[in-house]
């Protein structure tokens, strides 16, 4: 169920006919493995800047005027990071949604920076982009899932959580990926959403600071089930940052949440985010079910969502839209191109 937040000025994404807003109900959770012990979840003290990453060839004319698919390396855990590019670049993709986590570019593990470049070569070798996505259940705190987060009532949870996302900025930076992905998290018991709200607002201020030094922009998750799950939420949440530039704080949009849970259709919602959105989350869903299905699988009526990417790609968008299965990883190289397969029917151009 998505908390309740303080009244606020929606977004205007147009004179469409809003959808009812279901009630949120979560899909039965897979069995989690048993997690492994780990550091404590400290804050990660800052590294000595790194080179600057080398630089990715240029996309064709063709290449550019298309929208550019890529796979997340969360629904390919258990390939290690080195055969998962390989396999993309083999498949057709143009880039990767990297998340940070224990097996794929560990964030807390030893030489991160020389890891880093090592990761930023192989991107070049194979011609693909990257999104750094903060997302690993387990990587701060191996028995809280996604947690510390932003909300955390103990202040150093939310250090730590900060301490993450100003890494994965810089790992960004070395592998000069389009964006850094982030979300809220879920409101804490016996939290008011008013207090939640501004540890959000305090927590992201010193990570925007280091994301605009870096050039690489942050983009927030309406995700569902967390205190920021909606569109509008994310539009408060500029308002109490003091409206940030969207080169500096976006959006990652996921066209399944959308399904799931906004009052417009997928393609009324990507076109109303456009000129925010630096990040683009692809799989299907049903309406009320946070549940990630494969392509073809779920409600999503997916060549109009397709049609608006394109309009978003013709307008300049030059980022990934990442296929998100974070739950298929025993099937990751078969719906990684099965997932390819069907973007490419459904939009034939593409």
């Amino acid at each position: 169920m998505t908390p309740a937040a303080p009244d606020r000025p929606a977004a205007s994404p147009g004179a469409l006919t809003p959808r009812p807003t279901p009630a949120l109900r979560s899909s039965p959770p897979a069995p989690a493995p048993t997690p492994p012990s780990r550091r404590s979840p400290a804050t990660p003290s800052p590294a000595t800047p790194s080179p600057a990453a080398p630089a990715q060839a240029a996309p064709s004319p063709a290449a550019a005027a298309r929208p550019r698919f890529g796979y997340g390396t969360n629904g390919l855990t258990d390939l290690r990071l080195d055969e998962a590019l390989g396999l993309l670049a083999d498949l057709g993709y143009d880039g990767v949604g990297l998340t940070l986590d224990h097996m794929h570019l560990d964030p807390l593990a030893p030489d991160l920076t020389a890891r880093t470049a090592r990761v930023a070569r192989r991107l070049g070798e194979l011609g693909l982009g990257a999104t750094v996505e903060t997302g690993g259940r387990y990587v701060l705190d191996p028995r809280r899932k996604h947690g510390p987060s932003l909300l955390d009532p103990d202040p150093g949870g939310r250090a730590a959580r900060v301490g993450l996302l100003l890494r994965a900025v810089r790992v960004a930076s070395d592998l000069g990926a389009h964006a850094v992905h982030c979300f809220s998290g879920v409101l804490p018991a016996d939290t008011p959403p008013d207090e939640a709200w501004k540890r959000l607002a305090s927590s992201l201020a010193p990570v925007l600071e280091a994301a605009e030094a870096a050039r690489v922009p942050l983009a927030v998750e309406p995700e569902p089930g967390h205190l920021l799950a909606t569109l509008d939420d994310f539009h408060h949440l500029r308002g109490l940052l003091g409206d940030p530039a969207p080169a500096v704080l976006g959006l990652t949009l996921d066209i399944g949440h959308c399904q799931c849970l906004e009052p417009l259709p997928p393609a009324d919602c990507l076109r109303a985010a456009a000129p925010w959105v630096h990040h683009l989350q692809i799989e299907d869903m049903r309406r009320g079910v946070h549940e990630h299905l494969p392509l073809g699988d779920g409600e999503i009526d997916f060549p109009p969502v397709l049609a608006a990417l394109a309009e978003l790609t013709a307008a300049g968008y030059p980022g990934l839209t990442v296929v998100e299965l974070p739950r298929h990883s025993h099937a990751g190289p078969e719906l990684a191109r099965s997932s390819l397969s069907f973007l490419r029917r459904e939009a034939p151009a593409c």
